[in-house]
């Protein structure tokens, strides 16, 4: 729909928010088809808000995403949020831009724990809530316990009454219906787009005020370069406009907007003017960054600082100094690498990229391990090459003593499993605060060192046999509890630079689990496989066997291998040990011992023969 003005009193302005898997992503997507926006026999994508290759391939939003359709004579701008609490930061800096929130609970799970971050966060600029108990489809869906569990976390992070007061909508997203009463007939989304109208208020301001546009996203275009996108919360903006760009210091620089755009569906449509509401892509100025403020020159008025909560964890990337350094990727020296860190932080404000006091390298922080190793999975297949070291929290001191990170850990789990589980969270110094048990499940509540979480999830699918559910969010720093130890076995370590010999991982596969198959190149320093014992070994991967020329019927066996254990980058990372790297490339991931660009035989290593 192609529209030049809206009328402030038909915009409404909404932010969807949810725990991750709840249906987010789904639910735009049927509200769009639904409006009309489409053609009956044009081909849509599922999922189409996820625009990133990653998104699709991890079925997870990573960064938030604007929309918008028109309903009823009403324009209705849609912000897509990311779930998971690594990504936190996007939510953050995107309220600002909404005018009410559509919180999304599962029908059969409740609220989870970022649903009670996301809520928290909504609650606190004051927005209006809509609250949809999606999955009302599911076997097991108890729609009813659900808004009761709603109503008790509303009256936990004490919500005032007017917004305690929420209205309710009852949706199936995959299925493409909503309904007010969970008894009703259903047959579209109407009764949500309904509500979205009637509850949502149009965006606050005046038109003829001083323009006041406060930068909450960034999109990037290979020919006007930077977008900043945010919503207009005081006066207009058009196309040769001359204003001014204030940043975080408080610095004013001039600028003149070059293109605007309006976003109709998932796709950016060009226009000449923008009223005061509108979500819209500036463009004008190529250093914008995430809280810069496009305001009027002859009365600047920059809008406050975004607040963003602080990072929890941190790894350090350091140009890649192992043996096969440089033959695989693009990008290798330090420059590239802090280049392409700090263009990520004027998109990433939970991001912070500091540079190394000793040694060449950079300490880059975030929110968890999956915004780390997001990031650094965008880097590899931009052609990067580089090192990561092991993840470590960030520790504040408060008077006179030390304090980490502590997350709110949920677990669901089949009761067959709770003895492997809570073993496993008490050797991580996990404190267990509650348990509720029905059904042959239960459902545990942790709270938990941030540093316990490192690695635990590889060994808590393995200890539920991949059917245990577990989620954590940030909840306080508290006193550090003393060393956790996160790996209980040593590692196989390769002795020179040589080819894998199926006959020596034969005879290796006795001493514990291998990461490689035969034919691979390694080198000297390389982590091979993992020890079954609690040291590293260093050992030889091209033995080959003596050969004579005797022949005996029956000697000759067959070289028989179990398939290598093959690791994610997320589970590589959370793997290693402080005197180890990881090696990261645009065609491989290599585990090596290694500090500060020598190799380094931690505990004394044990050479097998």
């Amino acid at each position: 729909m192609k529209r030049n003005n809206i009328e402030q009193e038909k915009i409404r302005n909404v932010a969807i928010i949810a725990h991750v898997d709840h249906g987010k992503t789904t639910l735009v997507d049927q509200l769009f088809k639904q409006s009309g926006m489409f053609r009956d026999n044009e081909q849509v994508d599922e999922r189409l808000m996820d625009s990133m290759d990653l998104e699709r391939e991890r079925g997870i939003t990573i960064s938030s995403k604007n929309g918008s359709f028109a309903f009823d004579g009403h324009w209705i701008n849609i912000i897509d949020t990311p779930g998971h609490a690594d990504f936190g930061g996007q939510v953050e800096r995107v309220l600002n831009m909404a005018d009410a929130a559509l919180l999304l609970v599962d029908a059969q799970e409740g609220p989870m724990p970022q649903t009670y971050f996301v809520l928290k966060k909504a609650l606190a600029v004051g927005l209006p809530i809509i609250v949809i108990i999606n999955k009302i489809d599911k076997p097991n869906a108890r729609p009813d316990w659900v808004v009761g569990q709603v109503f008790d976390l509303f009256v936990k992070l004490d919500a005032p009454d007017d917004i305690l007061d929420f209205p309710v909508i009852y949706a199936s997203a995959k299925d493409g219906y909503a309904v007010t009463d969970i008894g009703e007939q259903a047959s579209s989304m109407a009764p949500l787009m309904e509500a979205i109208v009637s509850h949502v208020p149009p965006p606050s301001g005046d038109s003829a005020a001083p323009l006041q546009l406060q930068v909450s996203s960034i999109d990037y275009s290979s020919f006007l370069g930077r977008l900043g996108i945010g919503k207009i919360t005081s006066g207009t903006l058009s196309v040769g406009q001359a204003v001014v760009l204030a940043d975080q210091t408080g610095a004013l620089v001039p600028a003149v907007i070059s293109k605007v755009y309006r976003f109709e569906g998932n796709r950016k449509t060009a226009i000449v003017h923008a009223a005061l509401g509108e979500i819209v892509a500036v463009a004008g100025m190529d250093s914008v960054a995430i809280g810069d403020t496009y305001t009027a020159q002859e009365n600047p008025c920059p809008c406050p600082p975004v607040s963003i909560d602080p990072p929890t964890i941190s790894v350090n990337i350091v140009p890649n100094d192992s043996p096969f350094a440089g033959k695989e990727g693009t990008f290798v020296t330090s420059r590239h690498i802090v280049d392409r860190l700090h263009r990520e932080t004027l998109a990433d404000v939970a991001l912070v990229v500091e540079e190394l006091k000793e040694g060449v390298g950079f300490k880059v922080s975030g929110r968890g391990e999956l915004h780390l190793a997001i990031l650094i999975e965008k880097m590899r297949r931009e052609g990067y090459e580089f090192q990561v070291s092991r993840p470590q929290v960030v520790l504040k001191q408060q008077g006179g003593s030390t304090l980490e990170p502590y997350e709110e850990l949920t677990i669901d789990v089949d009761e067959e499993y709770l003895g492997a589980v809570m073993e496993g969270l008490g050797l991580r110094k996990g404190r267990l605060i509650d348990m509720k048990q029905g059904n042959g499940q239960a459902r545990l509540k942790y709270k938990i060192p941030t540093r316990g979480l490192i690695g635990y999830r590889s060994e808590f699918m393995s200890c539920t046999r991949g059917m245990g559910v577990m989620n954590y969010v940030f909840l306080k720093y508290g006193p550090y509890v003393g060393k956790i130890r996160h790996r209980r076995n040593g590692v196989l370590v390769s002795k020179s630079t040589c080819m894998t010999v199926a006959y020596a991982l034969f005879n290796l596969q006795a001493r514990g689990k291998l990461f490689y198959g035969p034919g691979i190149e390694v080198y000297e320093g390389q982590i091979i496989g993992e020890n079954n014992r609690d040291h590293d070994l260093v050992v030889n991967p091209a033995k080959g066997k003596k050969l004579t020329n005797m022949r005996a019927a029956g000697s000759d066996e067959n070289v028989i291998l179990t398939p290598p254990l093959i690791m994610s980058l997320e589970e590589c990372i959370s793997y290693i040990n402080d005197d180890e790297l990881v090696e990261i490339t645009p065609k491989n991931i290599r585990l090596r011992k290694c500090r500060h660009g020598a190799i380094l035989m931690s505990t004394p290593l044990q050479n097998a023969a």
